[in-house]
């Protein structure tokens, strides 16, 4: 029997505009509205990462995130 799918917790957050319509790209291409999208997203986190790109991108991400904040 499949898990009930509850949205239990509620936060805010904050995203670039890259990031948001990315995420919103990707929720419709996956027929989930946003909430759902970011929960596969997680759940499912090891699955949809390349660990070695994803070192790199946050390494890249973190070294611009001062000048980009400006």
């Amino acid at each position: 029997m499949p898990k009930r799918f509850r949205l239990t917790r509620r936060f805010p957050i904050a995203m670039t505009e890259d990031g948001y319509r990315r995420l919103k790209q990707f929720s419709h291409e996956a027929g989930l509205d946003e909430g759902e999208a970011l929960s596969f997203l997680f759940e499912h986190f090891d699955s949809v990462t390349d660990n070695d790109a994803l070192s790199h991108r946050l390494r890249v991400f973190n070294s611009e995130l001062e000048d980009r904040k400006r």
